[in-house]
């Protein structure tokens, strides 16, 4: 990192604050949105221009990348039912439950009108609780049994969806001023055994984006790996002429 030339940082700066100009300028104008930093593997929950929650997170895998995209969060599943996508079933399950008869059985699955579904409890793939917000891709928010992944540097382990560490947290954040929802009706919803929808009565708007240099709110500048290898694909688009800055 110390032997790294200015001029890189620099160009990086610059990659980065052309990335700044692709979120949507409603989204930090709102009252409270959630922000994903893929190269970081962060989390932000703005609330009132100020970071009310941070969390590590992890994403897609470099087969399996996470998108790039804004939408808004429409509603929160506490004990969600996991619908294992047909790319899995077909290159995961199916060999799997050839070589075990019970493997649906012993991993807390079901048939469900044709499709295979993980039901709610603590080792359900997508945790206790998973946050919903309409995209093509099918990527939401949601909670993890793993935990133990979130203690390595590079967390590119999911199938594309974004699992949050503190998910827990994230939700009594989101409903914190509404008092349908308590935090001791929280606490019972994600108990494991029923799944339990709340439409939001205010969307949250959400960007995940890809950002290999930060600043924080006190002005530190931080850099980041660039783990789907975006920038040199954007530097040769910007500076096509191989620019360098070493001023």
């Amino acid at each position: 990192q110390m032997n790294e030339p200015i001029g890189n940082r620099i160009k990086t700066l610059m990659l980065n604050m052309e990335r700044c100009r692709w979120i949507p300028p409603s989204l930090t104008k709102a009252d409270e949105y959630v922000m994903v930093n893929i190269p970081s593997f962060r989390l932000f929950f703005v609330k009132n221009g100020k970071y009310d929650l941070v969390s590590e997170v992890f994403v897609g895998t470099e087969l399996t990348k996470t998108i790039i995209f804004s939408g808004k969060i429409d509603r929160i599943v506490f004990s969600p039912y996991w619908y294992v996508p047909q790319s899995i079933i077909k290159n995961e399950l199916k060999s799997q439950m050839a070589e075990n008869k019970n493997y649906l059985a012993e991993h807390n699955m079901e048939w469900n009108n044709g499709q295979v579904r993980q039901k709610p409890g603590p080792n359900n793939s997508l945790g206790l609780v998973k946050f919903l917000f309409p995209n093509p891709n099918d990527i939401y928010l949601h909670d993890t049994p793993a935990k133990s992944l979130f203690q390595f540097e590079k967390r590119t382990f999911s199938h594309g969806c974004i699992n949050v560490k503190k998910a827990k947290e994230l939700a009594i954040a989101i409903l914190k001023d509404n008092p349908e929802w308590p935090i001791d009706k929280i606490n019972k919803a994600m108990d494991g055994t029923k799944e339990t929808p709340y439409i939001l009565p205010k969307k949250i708007p959400i960007y995940i984006g890809y950002f290999t240099a930060w600043v924080d709110e006190k002005g530190n500048v931080s850099f980041f790996q660039d783990v789907y290898d975006r920038d040199a694909n954007l530097d040769k688009i910007l500076f096509p002429q191989d620019t360098t800055f070493n001023q």
